[in-house]
């Protein structure tokens, strides 16, 4: 599904001004700021944080559109076209993946956390920045009732994912010491529960 999402120059705008006025580009930071050992940035888009990293990273999407743009914001990182839900690469790969504002997008977000999990190496972090379901009741249910049509322009974003809960479904704990949240905006850290 085609929408604002898969358009750069226009989701590239969007980011900018949230970035900017929204204060995400310090959730950004701060979230690639953990990022260690051999780095996955799954839905890496246009590249808003590929030249955060001090080592460049594994960037992936599947959208060829935006790693065009990616590539000229971060020249170094190897970019890959394809999809969360099948991932391209061998088991435990990488030692961090970074997930931002992606799992909104996700078709089914099930199978592509359980891809993150098969190719995090035991031990390995999952960062994660998304915007969630709201817990205050009212918000939750204007997020249900706003959802499909949000979907249809959006390209595919659901507002009303509860994301963490996917996350700990798959096989993730997430680490409540680095749980930052703000309105439906959530960050945490996350590793595969023994």
């Amino acid at each position: 599904m085609r929408g604002v999402e898969q358009i750069p120059w226009l989701y590239d705008a969007g980011m900018a001004l949230q970035d900017r006025f929204g204060g995400l580009r310090r959730w950004r930071q701060a979230l690639v700021a953990s990022a260690t050992g051999r780095v996955l940035e799954v839905g890496c888009g246009t590249g808003r944080n590929l030249p955060m990293y001090v080592v460049p990273p594994t960037g992936l999407d599947p959208s060829h559109d935006a790693l065009g743009a990616a590539r000229k914001r971060a020249p170094l990182a190897r970019l890959v076209a394809g999809s969360a839900e099948s991932l391209p690469f061998p088991n435990a790969s990488f030692d961090t993946i970074v997930s931002s504002l992606v799992f909104c997008s996700v078709p089914h977000p099930d199978v592509g956390l359980a891809e993150l999990r098969r190719v995090l190496v035991p031990g390995g972090t999952l960062a994660m920045l998304e915007h969630v379901r709201s817990s205050r009741r009212w918000v939750g249910r204007a997020q249900d009732v706003i959802q499909p049509a949000w979907t249809c322009v959006l390209g595919g974003c659901h507002p009303n994912r509860d994301t963490e809960a996917a996350v700990e479904r798959a096989g993730f704990a997430i680490d409540p010491a680095t749980r930052r949240s703000k309105g439906v905006m959530r960050m945490f850290f996350a590793r595969i529960r023994s």
